[in-house]
């Protein structure tokens, strides 16, 4: 827990010497209220912190700009995967240790810095090992997530957290379709530029606008964050199965996104760089559906939420598995689907993680975002290359189909302690403060009925249970 008497001094200073404008400064007697447009913006910060996501249109360009095999090129989309996992486990904690504030700046900052490496080096090795560092800073979306769960109103929680999450997602796309854009009328390093740009921009626009939160646990170390993080990742139940949940559909997000490159290049299609860039646009509209996905979330328990959402999966991949290669039809409502059910699985089941303990929301969403990204790339392009789309798509739907043994596990109102089972019945609804179930009600009723002797023996009871 916080020690209180962290936060009775007003912090006026950034790393020392960056000044925090009064309207961002925290103040003990004042409670920070997250608006709307302040959600957007930290949507906006995650959208252009997503530039590991540039080359996947251009990798075809890369392997001919480096004279390379595709399964050589596509060692880049994997160390940007394994960059981004290293910096999840190993900085993104850090929201839980130090003030958030600083640490955005930091990252943001960094993310920028090494950018322009990609941008001017022409060198493959060169640029595989920025593209590893540059994923590693590139985690200000999971600094942001926890930030929002601990600022939003708790009615609004899902709602705001689907918001920030759309922003990730939409930099994961928009990524992919201006990339595609520039690349085609340009040549890949000005992407590059363009995305120290917008990191730069944002910076700036963060600086104004990110409120100061003091530091959550102060009282530990760095080694103890990391070993909380272990402790958690295997005493938890809700958190190692949410992991796992989540693990194969991120296998399957990354899989199916690396793979459309070549698939879309090759015959039938064979489009150009421009072409596949644009199809992120599709993925765009099923991400702006968040809004709709938040308050569909607040309304469900996160483990109905997680059905529905996981079946939209398998539809999506049931879709790119029959006619992906065939027809681009069938490609272009797979993005959506797939777009659509991606987004509200990891919003629903991350948000009920963050349940387990307020004050640790950046370590478990550090352990629950542990990805099946680098996996999903590296095993989907084998894949692609070996067996073709199906084979890719065989793959995903086994993943999905994972994730449905994994959630039906632990039944919708099970304990976060127990492991398996089931309990509490079926009940999908969220019961909102000051709600009765009809389950409470009769109960409610026939005790009463007891206390004033009117079960006649237990017949009543039977009676109105029956109703």
């Amino acid at each position: 827990m916080a020690d209180p008497t962290v936060t009775k001094t007003v912090r006026t200073r950034d790393l020392g010497f960056l000044p925090i404008p009064p309207h961002c400064r925290h103040r003990p007697d004042e409670v920070f209220q997250l608006r709307m447009w302040q959600t957007a913006v930290f949507a906006l910060a995650s959208t252009f912190s997503m530039n590991l996501y540039y080359v996947q249109p251009i990798l075809v360009q890369l392997s001919n700009e480096f004279d390379v095999s595709y399964v050589e090129v596509s060692r880049i989309p994997s160390l940007l995967q394994a960059g981004y996992a290293i910096g999840l486990v190993f900085l993104s904690p850090l929201g839980d240790l130090i003030h958030r504030r600083q640490l955005i700046f930091l990252l943001m900052t960094a993310a920028a810095g090494l950018t322009i490496g990609l941008a001017i080096t022409k060198s493959l090795v060169a640029f595989e090992v920025l593209s590893f560092f540059v994923a590693v800073v590139s985690i200000t979306p999971q600094v942001l997530i926890p930030l929002t769960a601990e600022l939003a109103p708790p009615h609004r929680r899902a709602s705001s957290i689907a918001v920030v999450m759309s922003g990730l997602l939409m930099g994961v796309m928009l990524a992919r379709v201006l990339s595609g854009i520039i690349a085609q009328f340009s040549n890949y390093h000005n992407i590059y530029w363009m995305g120290v740009g917008g990191q730069f921009l944002l910076l700036i626009v963060m600086y104004l606008i990110c409120p100061d939160t003091p530091p959550k646990n102060p009282d530990l170390t760095y080694f103890r964050i990391l070993g909380t993080m272990v402790h958690f990742a295997v005493t938890e139940p809700l958190l190692i199965q949410t992991g796992l949940i989540l693990f194969a559909d991120s296998a399957i997000y990354a899989g199916f996104w690396v793979t459309m490159t070549f698939l879309l290049s090759g015959a039938p299609y064979n489009y150009s760089t421009l072409d596949i860039g644009l199809f992120g646009l599709v993925g765009i509209f099923g991400i702006m559906t968040a809004p709709f996905v938040g308050r569909l979330i607040d309304g469900l328990i996160p483990w109905a939420a997680g059905l529905l959402f996981i079946g939209l999966i398998l539809i999506s991949m049931a879709i790119q598995t029959a006619a992906g290669g065939i027809n681009v039809g069938a490609v272009v409502v797979a993005i959506f689907v797939l777009d659509v059910g991606v987004q509200g699985l990891q919003v629903a089941l991350t948000t009920n993680v963050f349940s387990i303990n307020p004050d640790a929301r950046a370590r478990l969403n550090a352990v629950v975002i542990l990805c099946g990204q680098v996996m999903g790339t590296s095993v989907s392009t084998r894949l692609f290359v070996e067996g073709g789309y199906r084979a890719v798509g065989y793959f995903a739907l086994g993943l999905a189909g994972l994730d449905l043994v994994l959630l039906f596990l632990r039944g919708p109102h099970l304990p976060n302690n127990r492991w398996v089972g089931w309990a509490g019945g079926f009940g999908m609804r969220k019961v909102r403060p000051g709600e009765v179930t009809v389950k409470e009600a009769v109960e409610e009723v026939v005790d009463h009925m007891a206390e004033e002797g009117q079960d006649g023996g237990g017949g009543g009871r039977r009676d109105v249970e029956k109703a």
